[in-house]
């Protein structure tokens, strides 16, 4: 994982977290890439020689303040010293790579896609784009920012998964505070979509396992995906306890396995027609993904199967693939659902429209602000004589 720029540093950063939190070890390596020194320097979890500062003979360390034209020169011109941080990583243990990047901001939204450009010309494996658009509030700039790197962050990358602020900030919330949330909320999707493809020694083995090959095929194609989460909270049962005394005959075995099998496919509805990362109609979705994660008794191949079959037909997609993921101590069955190739995008149409708007009012700005300097400083001007 690299995180470029600020919003980048700081979900890699998460992920770590992470990874430590709940020994998934879906980070095989970390590294982050930023114009501006204090922010490499307010991350925690990446190790201090994988945080990578750019463009310091151009702008000091200070980063680049919102101008992706100039943070996509520096990422071009300074590529070497980014490539010197992956060339430490053992590459032939890794997946894939994923660009992390805030898209309305300027070292990630313009570094972002040159450092996607760059790998896909290094390595066979394929690079994913993990795409941050900014809220509708923050400005025009970041607007314009988000949807030029989008358009060409999409063609750089095998895949991009996005995440859109606009669907998740609640009013009245921090900015700080409502960020923190955000990448919590990224880190858990993507964590349990990325972490079923891994299966660490003495942890249980799935019914129908989900391996990298599953996420790579569904990602595969190219294009836009977008993630939708449920969850419920369950209580972990503990063998020979009152409820296995309780559940000794075949009836109740009967009875708990079809309230296992409607608790998935119930949750399988509430991810896919829940808040995905990207707001999107999910009929006509290229591919998709469904992984159930869980204690293992709360798991059953009955349901993913009803949950996939439910899903084939929402999107219309004779690509679902779908497993399990045994996840003891959780304290709660979740579903992930990965949809990738989604075209029906209201928000990246309102994106780019609200961009191009933002592009002419910004030409008119400058051709006023040279008439008016012109005004201002030409009237009685002409009487005097310039210094040189």
């Amino acid at each position: 994982m690299i995180g470029f720029g600020q919003a980048g540093g700081k979900v890699v950063d998460k992920f770590l977290e992470y990874d430590k939190r709940t020994g998934s070890e879906i980070v095989r390596a970390a590294a982050a890439v930023n114009t501006a020194k204090a922010d490499l320097m307010g991350l925690e979890h990446i190790a201090e020689d994988q945080r990578v500062l750019i463009g310091q003979s151009r702008v000091k360390g200070h980063g680049v303040g919102a101008d992706n034209e100039l943070g996509a020169e520096i990422a071009e011109e300074d590529i070497d010293e980014v490539q010197g941080a992956i060339d430490s990583i053992p590459v032939h243990e890794v997946d894939a790579f994923l660009v992390v990047a805030g898209l309305g901001g300027g070292t990630g939204s313009g570094g972002a896609p040159v450092l996607a450009k760059h790998l896909k010309r290094i390595y066979t494996e394929p690079v994913y784009g993990l795409g941050i658009l900014p809220g509708s509030d923050e400005g025009g700039i970041y607007t314009l920012n988000a949807a030029r790197s989008f358009q060409t962050f999409v063609r750089e990358v095998d895949n991009l998964m996005v995440f859109d602020n606009d669907a998740w900030r609640k009013t009245g919330e921090s900015v700080q505070g409502g960020y923190e949330e955000i990448n919590e909320e990224i880190v858990r999707r993507f964590g349990i979509l990325f972490g079923a493809g891994e299966i660490q020694q003495g942890q249980e083995v799935a019914e129908s396992v989900v391996d990298s090959s599953e996420i790579i095929n569904t990602l595969s194609g190219g294009g836009v995906s977008t993630v939708g989460y449920a969850e419920e909270e369950v209580e972990e049962r503990s063998s020979g306890g009152l409820l296995s005394r309780l559940r000794d005959d075949g009836d109740d075995e009967e009875l708990d396995s079809a309230h296992t099998t409607n608790r998935i496919t119930s949750l399988v509805r509430k991810a896919a027609l829940g808040r995905l990362t990207l707001p999107c109609e999910i009929e006509g979705a290229e591919r998709a993904l469904l992984v159930l994660a869980g204690p293992p008794e709360y798991l059953n191949r009955k349901g993913i199967e009803r949950g996939r079959k439910w899903l084939e037909e929402q999107t219309g997609s004779m690509e679902v693939r779908g497993g399990d993921y045994p996840y003891r101590g959780a304290g709660f069955v979740a579903t992930v659902i990965l949809l990738a190739g989604v075209t029906n995008v209201p928000r990246i149409k309102e994106l780019q429209q609200v961009a191009i708007e933002a592009q002419d009012n910004l030409d008119e700005i400058r051709e006023e602000s040279d008439e008016n300097l012109d005004e201002l400083v030409s009237d009685d001007s002409d009487e005097l004589e310039s210094l040189f």
